[in-house]
């Protein structure tokens, strides 16, 4: 019996895919403007965390299949059903890590980009700094080092800061979530990686198969053509004897009065 079409894997995988360019485009909402709406900083939190739940939730559908085959293979069992789910599960396994992986980059690109925006800010504060530097504050959250001489003497500055504490927010966000879903980044690589180097073997053997085949059809052709060639010599051999004899005989015949 089938689960229910919203439980099954492929289905879940497709509504990550929908959700990680519906995350794309609230990224790019967000950065739009320098102060975003509360309602869009929701609707991306929640977006988030519908991923995670969905991707838990593919991850654990994924490792009661995989746990299910391999019983049935230490049972020594070998069907067509057995390959079959085998082959769903290594195609479903490689969807759902690259769309994890698109997710991921989505972020990543993400947070450059509030990166960049915080050093730009920084820069119409009158405070310059380096990557390294910026980067160094990310990670230690430390960013009143950067802030705290600022001059609130001008508008510009207050919505410079604004932006800056708006954007340093986003990326401690986006670095939780990426951390919340590392374990299983590198869980299902690892099985994919795994199921990779397998289709790697499969695809040698059959290409070096295919190779082997086509060396023993070649060989049979020549075999047959050089057959073929050592007949038509032994018949040109057999007719030229023969003539000779003709010959030989009528020669001989007409020498001796026959």
């Amino acid at each position: 019996e089938h689960p229910p079409l919203k439980q099954r894997p492929s289905f879940c995988i497709d509504k990550l895919s929908e959700d990680v360019e519906q995350v794309k485009k609230q990224h790019s909402a967000i950065l739009a403007a320098p102060n975003p709406d509360e309602k869009t900083k929701q609707e991306l939190e929640d977006l988030t965390a519908d991923i995670k739940k969905t991707a838990n939730k593919v991850r654990s559908k994924l490792k009661a299949i995989e746990q299910s085959i391999e019983q049935e293979e230490g049972l020594n069992r070998s069907s067509a059903d057995l390959r079959i789910r085998k082959t769903q599960h290594s195609t479903l396994s490689r969807k759902f890590v690259e769309v994890m992986t698109e997710y991921n980059t989505t972020q990543s690109k993400y947070r450059d980009r509030c990166k960049d925006r915080i050093q730009r800010q920084l820069e119409i504060t009158g405070r310059t700094t380096t990557n390294e530097e910026l980067e160094d504050m990310l990670e230690s959250g430390k960013l009143a080092i950067f802030t705290d001489d600022i001059k609130m003497d001008s508008q510009i500055d207050k919505q410079a800061l604004n932006e800056i504490e708006t954007r340093h927010t986003e990326i401690i966000k986006l670095e939780n979530s990426i951390r919340e879903l590392h374990d299983m980044f590198v869980d299902m690589a690892m099985l994919v990686e795994s199921q990779g180097e397998m289709i790697d073997r499969i695809e040698y053997n059959v290409e070096h198969s295919v190779d082997f085949v086509e060396r023993a059809v070649s060989d049979t052709k020549k075999a047959v053509k050089y057959q073929s060639q050592a007949r038509k010599k032994k018949l040109m051999i057999i007719v030229c004897c023969t003539i000779l004899g003709v010959v030989l005989a009528s020669t001989i015949g007409g020498y001796l009065g026959f």
